[in-house]
């Protein structure tokens, strides 16, 4: 061999040395790699589009440290009275599903009331897909599509929520569903085609009471609750 083959040589046996050093060697004990599936669970991201709404999601905690388990006597305080339907109805949830937190699940609940609300005045029906059931987006796309027909547009805007709180919880062939009675003040105004108010008062603050239902599939990966039923009360 000439002196640049043995030149190339030793470079090529340095540097396998080099990176030998720094990368390791493989011992057969090593952690496998998460596959993508694995690593898009770990993520939040399943099979549908997980909505990031604002500042949270209607989702599940993470799981509380070993040792602080919440006794079952005081589970619900401030949620729900000690032996009645709606503490028993939780108790139906978290026994499907022991990560449930209620006043996680408010908190996510209140963003997605405020999110929806103004997702259906500014007629966007790709957020909406994402957080109603599609009996719900049904009836919300119905009344969009009445709204451009007529070519009206509505301007909602949240003064405030001012409560949130649970009234119902139960748990139907492992469907979790939740109701949350919603007081708000908020100024909504429709407006015709010319600009023209045709319902509601852009000066007037009015207080809204709504009823709703979320639910959530206890079997499925996705970590996300739907709005499946919508009420109202004055």
């Amino acid at each position: 061999m000439d002196i640049y083959t043995i030149i190339f040589l030793a470079l090529a046996v340095f540097i396998f040395l080099r990176l030998r050093n720094v990368l390791g060697q493989r011992t057969g004990s090593e952690r496998p790699p998460l596959d993508r599936a694995a690593r898009d669970v770990l993520n939040g991201a399943q099979d549908g589009k997980v909505v990031q709404m604002p500042g949270t999601v209607i989702d599940q905690p993470p799981a509380a440290p070993t040792g602080e388990v919440e006794p079952p006597a005081n589970r619900w305080k401030g949620f729900a009275e000690p032996g009645s339907a709606l503490a028993s109805g939780l108790d139906a949830i978290v026994a499907q599903d022991s990560s449930f937190d209620a006043k996680h699940f408010i908190s996510g609940a209140r963003s997605a009331y405020e999110m929806i609300v103004l997702a259906f005045a500014n007629g966007d029906r790709r957020a909406l897909k994402d957080l109603l059931s599609s009996e719900v987006y049904d009836s919300f796309d119905g009344a969009i599509r009445a709204r451009e027909k007529a070519e009206q547009k509505v301007d909602t805007r949240f003064v405030s929520i001012d409560k949130a709180e649970l009234v119902n919880a139960e748990v139907r062939d492992r469907i979790s569903q939740l109701t949350i009675r919603f007081v708000s003040q908020m100024i909504s105004v429709t407006r015709d085609k010319t600009g023209a108010v045709v319902d509601g008062n852009p000066e007037k603050v009015a207080d809204i009471t709504d009823v709703w239902t979320f639910a959530r599939d206890t079997n499925s990966r996705d970590p996300n609750w739907k709005l499946v039923g919508t009420g109202s009360a004055q």
